[in-house]
């Protein structure tokens, strides 16, 4: 997110593209021939690319990790992320450039979701420095990020019902509320706070607070301290059955703008999902890297 607020971008590495209808209508037997590098910006001139890949697309090493055009790589104690990406409809063209992702601290927190493992949550940086270079007007800018990850060996409408998650920057660190219902009944209810030099620690959870549904209708909570109503500052990604924004909200006394995310599992478990999602999620299986295309 930009220091002014008024601008954001999110880069999510697929291997299992979980949000592909490509990879659900394969059966999800072979993650590595569903693999995508999703961006999207968020402000003005905003777009959104997400084109699930073939095997042929995929080049990893510990260092680097690459789909087709795209790629991540570290250098040094920095994330590079180099995009060339297709703008889905309807707003086309290039989301093209360069993303530099500076941790402030790296973390050892593993935060398992299911009791069986079966889905685990890893915060690597939540306190980032990101420097934003991408090839279009008003969009080189820095701002403050963050460097997580999700794995599973299920798909999450297979366990999960609903769930929230933000991430919130505070003067000493940052913090994580992670609140989810499973399909079984059972919630989490997660709050870690992880300070400037990656020490993380299970804290006390600010009461449950609602914000608007979004423009899907899709439910959405935070956290907040007890009398404080959080507000949505700047749209994000609305889906049918996904919404991602930046909110304020006041957690122990502070007042705090992060980027807050709601996902609901039971629609995307509904049949006519798929054919939606197939219009801005391109399924392109080939790739050569000679010819670059």
């Amino acid at each position: 997110m930009s220091e002014d607020g008024t601008r954001a971008v999110s880069v999510i590495a697929f291997i299992g593209s979980v949000f592909s209808p490509w990879y659900a209508w394969s059966g999800r037997r072979d993650p590595e021939n569903h693999v995508c590098i999703n961006v999207a910006t968020y402000g003005p001139g905003g777009r959104f690319a997400m084109t699930d890949r073939g095997r042929a697309a995929l080049r990893q090493s510990a260092e680097r990790f690459t789909v087709g055009p795209s790629s991540l790589h570290w250098r040094g104690d920095r994330l590079v992320i180099d995009l060339d990406e297709r703008g889905a409809a309807p707003l086309f063209g290039r989301l093209r450039g360069r993303i530099t992702l500076t941790p402030q601290a790296l973390t050892h927190v593993e935060l398992p979701l299911t009791p069986d493992g079966a889905h685990v949550w890893r915060p690597f940086a939540p306190s980032c420095t990101i420097a934003v270079d991408l090839d279009a007007p008003g969009w080189r800018w820095q701002g403050h990020g963050y460097f997580d990850a999700n794995f599973g060996t299920r798909a999450l409408e297979a366990d999960f019902a609903q769930w929230s998650w933000g991430r919130f920057p505070l003067r000493q660190g940052t913090t994580c509320f992670y609140d989810a219902i499973r399909r079984d009944g059972s919630v989490i209810g997660a709050a870690v706070h992880v300070d400037g030099r990656g020490h993380a620690e299970p804290i006390p959870a600010p009461p449950a607070a609602a914000l608007p549904r979004s423009l899907w209708a899709v439910r959405r909570t935070t956290r907040a301290d007890s009398g404080h109503r959080p507000r949505q500052d700047l749209p994000m990604l609305d889906a049918p059955f996904y919404c991602r924004s930046a909110v304020e909200t006041r957690i122990h006394g502070e007042v705090t703008t992060g980027v807050h995310e709601a996902l609901d599992l039971t629609r995307f478990r509904q049949p006519w999902m798929k054919p939606m999602l197939a219009l801005r999620v391109p399924r392109r299986a080939g790739w050569d890297f000679q010819a670059g295309s």
